[in-house]
């Protein structure tokens, strides 16, 4: 092996990902308050609303909540606590009567993956799926999903909220 040209590329590797991976390490809930507000939005499920708490106690809290034809069809919670210095996104889903979907000691566990001014990715740790909640103007908010289905084929969904007045 010739290491002038196997160091220019561990360089180049350092250089272009270990930049973002000392970001994620050294980010602060605080770094999420962009998020903060009260967003809405219509979409074919329902009338849809996400609450996010501003940064408190190295946390964050969202409800969010489907609403169709005047009836609560879902919810979801999510705090995001600071783990280890990074803050980790824990989400629980529940149906109309409050019935969970996970199980009680098992939320779905997101870990920061990237972090830019306005802009924050999580993914599960199978990276089975991605969020991205992204401020793209001072009003506006969008939360991107991408998952695959039951047939393992990638979905995007891509949720344009408006902050409510």
């Amino acid at each position: 092996m010739n290491l002038k040209y196997i160091l220019p590329a561990i360089i180049g590797f350092i250089l272009i990902f270990g930049n973002s991976f000392a970001q994620v390490n050294k980010t602060s809930v605080k770094q999420l308050a962009f998020m903060a507000g009260t967003w809405t939005q219509k979409h074919e499920w329902g009338d849809m609303e996400e609450f996010w708490g501003e940064p408190m106690g190295e946390s964050m809290v969202s409800s969010f909540r489907v609403v169709k034809d005047g009836k609560a069809v879902f919810y979801e919670f999510v705090v995001v606590e600071e783990q280890n210095g990074v803050p980790v996104f824990k989400m629980r889903h529940f149906n109309r009567g409050s019935i969970g979907w996970e199980d009680k000691d098992k939320p779905l566990l997101f870990y920061l993956t990237n972090i830019q001014k306005n802009n924050a990715e999580f993914e599960l740790k199978d990276k089975s799926v991605h969020l991205t909640y992204q401020l793209t103007a001072p009003d506006k908010l969008d939360v991107t999903v991408i998952e695959k289905d039951k047939k393992g084929k990638w979905q995007k969904d891509v949720f344009n909220y408006a902050r409510k007045k």
